[in-house]
């Protein structure tokens, strides 16, 4: 016999809801293909779109931002540099924002059948980071055809990068999409932050600007940022126009330490996931 509700101890079952979770693990990957698939049911081209939407968006930054606008003249490879930032940024905009509704969403299911409910949002960033590699695909032949890329010790930011924006993303969604069961108004909440929270990034503009700006506090508070951080660790990688701009002070440091955090705070998520679960077929 097996509870009907998981266990709501804070710090005990950590080991047993991953164990529940590696042994749904080919749940999970059915839902993280359904994720895909449902963004592009009906259509033709299917998946395609996953990669001509992140194309023309290039070519408008390249086009339309870089040589009509000009801004290219105060950031060489304008379209590189924003498309880069992009990039990262839509990986943890579109990770929180599909994993904060994802409970909300699989209601009929959670309702019927008894599941570790960490599933949900873990497929909705598992969908995310699918978009994402198609992205990626496109940023870096673009880069490759437009100046090249340094194959060095550089390349390790990248993987570094996408590790932080993967936990953190992962966290904060876990949360939110719990939160969002007790008070719907979450999801709205949501949007309006990440709209404004892409400005809290070098994405548009340079983090030197920032740094001529503000004083030193305001700027290792800026710096404090993951996504920040992880920006800039892609451009580090994929922008070799910026190869003899100015470079964050130990860089790789300031990610571990943030890779570090997010994963306790992704601890700290699941926790609070477990707890607030046992309520969810009541609430829904």
């Amino acid at each position: 016999m097996r509870s009907a509700a998981p266990p709501a101890h804070f710090f005990r079952g950590t080991k047993e809801s991953l164990v529940q979770i590696w042994e749904r693990r080919d749940l999970l990957n059915r839902l993280v293909r359904r994720e895909i698939r449902a963004r592009y049911k009906d259509s033709v081209l299917g998946v395609i779109w996953s990669l001509i939407r992140p194309l023309v968006s290039l070519l408008i930054y390249y086009l339309a931002i870089g040589k009509v606008l000009g801004a290219s003249r105060s950031i060489d490879d304008f379209a590189i540099y924003v498309f880069t930032g992009l990039t990262a940024w839509q990986l943890m905009s579109d990770s929180i924002m599909t994993a904060t509704g994802s409970i909300v969403g699989n209601s009929g299911i959670i309702k019927k059948i008894q599941l570790p409910r960490e599933i949900f949002p873990l497929s909705a960033v598992g969908a995310s980071l699918f978009n994402f590699l198609m992205q990626l695909i496109i940023l870096l032949v673009a880069a490759l055809l437009i100046r090249g890329m340094a194959f060095d010790a550089r390349l390790l930011y990248l993987p570094l990068s996408l590790m932080v924006i993967v936990v953190w993303g992962t966290a904060l969604g876990m949360f939110l999409s719990a939160a969002n069961v007790y008070f719907r108004d979450i999801q709205y909440l949501v949007e309006v932050i990440l709209m404004v929270g892409m400005w809290a990034s070098p994405i548009v503009y340079s983090w030197e600007m920032v740094s001529a700006h503000v004083g030193p506090v305001l700027e290792e508070i800026y710096m404090s940022n993951p996504v920040t951080l992880a920006v800039l660790g892609f451009q580090r990688t994929v922008w070799l126009a910026g190869e003899s701009a100015p470079v964050v002070t130990h860089l790789a440091v300031r990610l571990l330490i943030a890779l570090g955090i997010g994963v306790v705070f992704l601890w700290l998520s699941q926790r609070i996931f477990s707890v607030m679960q046992r309520d969810f077929a009541q609430e829904l």
